[in-house]
């Protein structure tokens, strides 16, 4: 039985993403994202003004009337998330943690899918695979995918994405739309990422923090990696340490960023503190641009 509490947060999480897909979303995420493609559908009688280039010339000569083929667009898609819960998922210090930003981000590309009639599942992932759930339509199963974001608990803390990519190979064996969403604090995951970019359509979706990129002046404090546990003191007052970890994180950024690009993917970059809506509408709409 699940507690109360728990369902009225799960309710509120849904409706606040509802509001989200209903109001700027919903015509977009359409556009963005193709179905499996056009399928024929049956032959029927030429009629004028049909376009002659669909004239179906072998059952022409058989039955010695012009007929056309008919076509239609399979619009359905299966999307999948694939969501890092790492350790250092709970990393934030703009009124939100990173986690924060990964459950609402999901929810609301979930309810998105959903209200397009698609299909969606969920992977959430560490340095193990801690939760998956198949692709299915429905509220229902959004409920479900949302309380699985909000409640799951990890046992495990580091990140390997090679290993959640080889698990959705061999759970899926249709085209998906996946999101890979994640602060990529991993490494040697290249090879496999380009196996699965063949089979389906990626989106990396990158969740940062503004302090991971700028080391503010507060004196000497103790740091602890999320992931390992190890633990060092840093003096921030001291100016070459905080250029240090400022070109650490840049130096890392630019090697994942230079991957999307021999892969051909393009991230799309999400900060905690700011409101997921425009940078998601800003990517559907690019992307739209080139359909």
């Amino acid at each position: 039985m699940i507690p109360r509490e728990v369902i009225q947060k799960i309710r509120r999480v849904q409706i606040r993403t509802s509001h989200k897909v209903d109001e700027m979303l919903a015509g977009t995420w359409h556009s963005a994202f193709k179905g499996r493609g056009i399928e024929f559908e049956e032959v029927r009688p030429y009629q004028v003004g049909d376009d002659v280039r669909t004239i179906d010339w072998n059952v022409t000569a058989r039955s010695g009337e012009p007929y056309v083929k008919l076509f239609r667009e399979e619009r359905e898609l299966s999307v999948m998330l694939l969501i890092d819960l790492s350790g250092s998922q709970s990393f934030g210090t703009n009124q939100q943690t990173k986690r924060d930003v990964v459950t609402e981000l999901g929810a609301t590309l979930a309810m998105s899918a959903i209200k397009n009639n698609d299909k969606v599942g969920l992977t959430l992932f560490t340095d193990h695979i801690e939760k998956s759930i198949p692709a299915r339509k429905g509220s229902r199963h959004v409920l479900r995918l949302i309380r699985e974001m909000l409640y799951c608990e990890p046992i495990g803390t580091g990140t390997n994405i090679r290993q959640a990519l080889e698990h959705l190979n061999r759970i899926s064996n249709r085209k998906s739309v996946l999101f890979l969403i994640s602060d990529f604090q991993d490494e040697n995951y290249e090879s496999t990422l380009k196996i699965a970019r063949r089979q389906h359509d990626i989106v990396p979706v990158v969740i940062s923090d503004q302090r991971e990129a700028k080391m503010p002046n507060v004196g000497l404090i103790r740091l602890q990696d999320a992931e390992n546990g190890e633990v060092i003191t840093l003096d921030t007052a001291c100016r070459s340490n905080r250029e240090a970890y400022a070109r650490a994180y840049q130096e890392r950024s630019e090697a994942r960023d230079a991957m999307f690009r021999r892969l051909r993917l393009e991230p799309l970059h999400i900060e905690t503190g700011v409101d997921i809506v425009e940078p998601l509408r800003r990517y559907f709409h690019k992307r739209e641009s080139r359909t």
